[in-house]
């Protein structure tokens, strides 16, 4: 068991599934910082911190492995995922190989009325990046680019790209927020919602080229 000082977990939710409600409350501590990569963390030690037995704790564990954010340690407990280099470029280049095309052919599909009602989203991205609210922004930018790609009506493309997400957790976001690099990504959002609604075709591969290189340029900072 990690002995370095341990934050306060997020609130569990408004879900009445406790395994539920600890699976999203230890994806939000991934995100900002609660539970470090590398650190190992009892199910009795991270139930204490919730306020609920074990037995949920232990579940919702169970399911972030298969999700790859964490590995089981026979009567240890369980190691969060580090993610590496390699990883992180792996992961950037099956998401450009599937949302660059996607997103650039929903100029001759999508329906204007769709596009916009994703508006609000790409605001909520820029004002949680200029909040240094992680939780809130990863969710936002979440809810933006899964949306958007599933208006070209494909659901296991959405799938795909979701665990993709999950695995790369926006690594580094704490830092970024700390040095405020994360607020011009976040206005990519708007401009590339621009682009689509003019129907420009290579402005909306510039701006995704662009946002998905930016995403990885800010890792390496």
């Amino acid at each position: 068991m990690t002995s370095v000082p341990t934050p306060p977990l997020p609130a569990l939710g408004g879900r009445t599934n406790y395994r539920e409600r600890v699976a999203d409350a230890l994806r939000a501590a991934l995100i900002s910082g609660g539970l470090l990569p590398g650190e190992v963390y009892s199910a009795p030690a991270l139930a204490a911190r919730f306020g609920v037995s074990a037995t949920p704790v232990r579940e919702a564990m169970l399911d972030l492995v298969k999700e790859g954010l964490v590995t089981a340690l026979p009567n240890k407990g369980f190691r969060v995922t580090e993610v590496t280099e390699r990883q992180l470029d792996e992961y950037l280049h099956i998401r450009a190989l599937i949302e660059i095309p996607t997103v650039t052919g929903l100029t001759a599909t999508a329906d204007p009325a769709d596009l916009e009602a994703l508006r609000p989203a790409a605001a909520e991205i820029v004002t949680t990046a200029a909040a240094g609210d992680l939780i809130g922004y990863v969710e936002a930018d979440r809810r933006f680019h899964l949306g958007l790609l599933a208006l070209a009506g494909n659901e296991h493309l959405v799938q795909v790209v979701g665990e993709l997400r999950k695995r790369s957790r926006l690594y580094g976001l704490t830092a970024l927020a700390e040095r405020g690099l994360l607020e011009d990504s976040a206005e990519e959002h708007h401009e590339l919602l621009d682009a689509l609604l003019a129907r420009d075709e290579e402005a909306v591969r510039e701006v995704m080229t662009r946002h998905l290189g930016h995403v990885r340029d800010l890792w390496a900072k």
